[in-house]
């Protein structure tokens, strides 16, 4: 079963992620007007980390939910929030490469993936490479078991795209400690790839 979070929808009435799912199910097209209320402004805060245009962004959330649509069935989420911004973010980051588009701020998006191919072997694939289901597995688990706030500025790092600045003004932190603790986390995230199969030895310099 999924996560149980509650909001009010249309009426006052209560609506469960776990109702949501089931409408998608029973392919009741109220499935995506439920969506949009409930998270809709949390998918448009994923897409608007990665594309400087609002226009642009509105419509990648629009798309997740027709890719919901067509996900489920079969898919059942296990985390209904969690889903959606997986699909928020593999969308926006397709339009970013189409329109190489920068960030607020400049370029922050190209910054973020230019890291992470640090510990993926093909920079060009970087996003593609998180998606894949085993890798997407083994890094949300290595996630889970990093103490509570290097696991917090990681995935607000690297999964929402915030810029170095926002993430050290979140924990009242330097930016310089914030670039430290991702550099940390990245060394160990290459250590963990490298022992479940997924880099070689050789790529072990960062």
């Amino acid at each position: 079963m999924g996560e149980r979070t509650f909001q009010f929808g249309r009426g006052g009435r209560i609506v469960e992620d776990a109702a949501i799912i089931a409408l998608y199910w029973e392919r009741n097209q109220d499935a995506i007007e439920q969506s949009r209320q409930k998270y809709g402004a949390y998918c448009l805060t994923v897409s608007r980390n990665i594309l400087d245009s609002r226009e642009d962004a509105e419509e990648c959330v629009s798309d997740t939910w027709l890719r919901a649509w067509n996900a489920m069935p079969p898919h059942r989420p296990d985390v209904l929030r969690m889903f959606f911004a997986k699909i928020t973010r593999s969308i926006s980051f397709s339009r970013f490469r189409q329109s190489s588009a920068k960030k607020r701020g400049g370029g922050s998006v190209q910054a973020v993936l230019d890291e992470l191919a640090e510990v993926i072997a093909d920079p060009s694939d970087v996003e593609d490479a998180l998606d894949a289901h085993e890798l997407s597995e083994t890094v949300r688990k290595f996630i889970r078991e990093l103490p509570e706030r290097e696991g917090d500025v990681f995935l607000r790092r690297y999964f929402f795209s915030e810029s170095m600045e926002e993430i050290a003004g979140a924990y009242g932190i330097t930016v310089n400690n914030t670039a430290v603790i991702l550099s940390r986390t990245r060394k160990k995230l290459r250590l963990r790839l490298i022992r479940e199969g997924y880099l070689y030895e050789s790529e072990r310099s960062v």
